[in-house]
This record gives structure tokens, sequence and C-alpha cells, in this order.
């Protein structure tokens, strides 16, 4: 294994340019990049200041350490499975898998080739949500009671607003919930330190049509949850919230108090009492050892998106030198969220009550 480690990139777009950046940030070399086709792909490298590309995912595997797949949601399967045969760790952006099936083919595959395989399930490192989770593990809020979640953005509430995402060929059956709800989801179990069992859904769709396209994926979707530990609770998902940019809100309320972690609010915990409410600001001299460690910058200096990423990639990194860093998504988590996308769809096509798939591995 080469230090630094040796980066190479699948794709393009946005997703690429954030993993380029945190890869970097995180101390390793960004090598290569392969995309959709020869021209594609020089063109993201010339823009991204990437000096090689490759012709394919398995090329660019044998070259890199660790690959970084930031390629459409349908293909993440492919891609993936394709690095880890070839050698390579990997992170794979979510969802995934566009199923349940696909997304447990790839945990049994990683781990029987016995590479690191991570999600960036990135919400979890902001420092604040480690200091929630902590003071939850500690008894903080008493037997859970109610879970609270909404992922709100307005980028498709437009009829003329079209993406890629829009198409099941190229982004699963499932848009907004795969996209955000599954950060939503993996945010409020990894607070929570419990896990929804059973969930009934409804999802809806703004416009029948886009770009001249029948819509077939959903804009938003609604869902009533219970987890194991017997506490109930909402979940709102939607892209057509007008006014709301990345609005992630996960609140949790039990016996003893509640917390609140807002993405847009990252260097703020919300904290109710019977008494009142606090709101803690981030300082490290004040948080748990996981949030402090995350934390790192001191107080009073903004602290966001790109620097959970940073981080998240700094611990799968950590990871495949061989350390077990706390919190760190792997393909199983990737999984985990899979099989709520698959749940709700379900719920919403039955209009009953479904339970999730808590099974473990390739069925």
């Amino acid at each position: 294994m080469s230090w630094p480690l040796r980066v190479g990139i699948v794709g393009g777009g946005f997703m690429a340019r954030t993993h380029a950046h945190a890869a970097r940030a995180a101390g390793a070399h960004v090598v290569a990049l392969t995309s959709s086709s020869r021209e594609s792909a020089e063109r993201a490298a010339r823009a991204l200041g990437v000096p090689e590309t490759a012709p394919d995912v398995v090329a660019l595997a044998r070259q890199v350490d660790v690959v970084h797949v930031c390629s459409p949601n349908a293909v993440h399967a492919a891609h993936a499975l394709a690095a880890i045969e070839a050698g390579a760790h990997v992170v794979c952006e979510k969802p995934l898998a566009t199923s349940a099936g696909e997304a447990a083919v790839l945990v049994r595959a990683a781990d029987e080739a016995g590479v690191t395989a991570t999600v960036p399930f990135v919400y979890r490192f902001h420092p604040m949500v480690r200091e929630a989770r902590a003071r939850v593990a500690a008894g903080a809020v008493g037997r859970l009671l109610t879970v609270r979640g909404t992922y709100l953005q307005d980028w498709m509430l437009d009829a003329g607003a079209d993406d890629w995402r829009v198409d099941p060929e190229a982004g699963g059956p499932s848009r907004a919930f795969a996209d955000i709800g599954s950060h939503l989801v993996d945010l409020l179990e990894f607070v929570a330190g419990d896990q929804v069992v059973r969930l009934a859904a409804t999802i809806a769709r703004a416009h029948p049509v886009r770009a001249g396209r029948p819509v077939l994926t959903e804009d938003a979707a609604a869902v009533v949850v219970e987890t194991r530990g017997g506490a109930v609770g909402t979940l709102l998902v939607s892209q057509v919230s007008a006014g709301r940019k990345n609005a992630l809100t996960v609140e949790l309320a039990g016996t003893a108090g509640a917390v609140q972690v807002e993405q847009e609010r990252p260097d703020e915990l919300w904290l109710g009492r019977p008494e009142g409410a606090t709101v803690l600001a981030r300082d490290p001299a004040r948080l748990s050892p996981d949030a402090a460690r995350l934390s790192t910058v001191p107080a009073g200096h903004p602290m966001g998106y790109l620097d959970a990423f940073e981080a998240f990639a700094r611990d799968t990194y950590a990871r495949v030198r061989g350390e077990e860093p706390d919190g760190l998504p792997r393909f199983a988590d990737g999984l985990r969220a899979a099989r709520l996308t698959d749940a709700v769809l379900r719920a919403a096509a039955s209009g009953t009550w479904v339970p999730v798939d808590h099974s473990e591995g390739a069925p």
C-alpha cells in the first residue's frame, strides 16, 4: 500500500468535485479519473486537476488504492463491484445500489475481498451530531419516546426542473427518498442508537411530466415509523419545499429530555428539558471526546459540509491503514438504507404497515 494513498474517481459531476476536494484535504493524492466516455473523462480531469484518465473502472482500480464511485445511481453497484474485484478499497456514493438485493451482494463481496468499503453518510461527521449521539448514549434523553426527521429541498419545485435522477433507468425506482431520505434515516438511527423496524408511507409527485416525459419517481415521501426500542415518529422528505435548500433536521425526545440537530446550523445542538430549552454552541473544550476529535477548528470558527466530508475521507483512509475509527459508515449501512428505501416503496404501494428487513448478508 502506497502512502500517501492514491485515489481514483469514477464520474465528473458535483459529487466527483466534492470527493476530490475531500480526498486531497485528507492527505491522499487524486491520480486518475474515469467517466462515461473518454471525452467526459478528459474534461472532468482538466476541471479537477487530475493528471490521468483511465478507460474504465477496472483499469482505474488497478492503478490506485481507493476508488471513489461518483457515477449515476443505476451503475453504482456495477462500478463498486468492479473496483472490489480488481482489489481496490471503495467509497461508493449513496444509494449504494438501486435495490437491497444488489446492495447485499456488494456487502458480501467487500467482506470476502477484505477491503474497506464505505458510503459517505457525511452528516455523521458534524461534531454536534457526535455530541448528540454521545448524550443520547449516556442517557441524557432517557427512554426514547418519539423521533422526528425532515429533509427538505426545493430544487425540483419548478415543473421545468429536470435531472437524470428523474429517470428510473438512471436513478433507480426511488428518487427523493433514495437520494436524501437515505441520509435522514441513517442520521436518525446513528444518533438514536436504535433502528426502525416497521413503517407506513405515502409518496407524492409535484408534476406528472418533466422535460416531456412522465415522472415515475417521487418528489416527496411521508413516513410513519416505529423503532425497535418502541419509539414512534415521522419522517418527511421533499425536493419540492419552496425556500428549503438543504434542511436536514433530526429530533429525538425521551423521558428525560430531547436533542435536535440541524444540518444548516451545524455548530449548534438544541437541548430540550421540561424547564426549558438551551442551545449548545460547538466548543471543543465542552464536547465529548469523539465530537472534540472532529472539531478541527477553534470555537467561533464555523464548520460545515466540506469539513464533514473531509472527516469522512480521513476516517475511511484510517480504516484502510488498519485503524477502526468510530462511526464510519460501511457498506452494511448502505444496505440498511437500501432496505429502508425498499420498505418505503412497498408501504406506499400497499397502503399498509410493512416490516424492515433486518437480515444479514446477501439474500
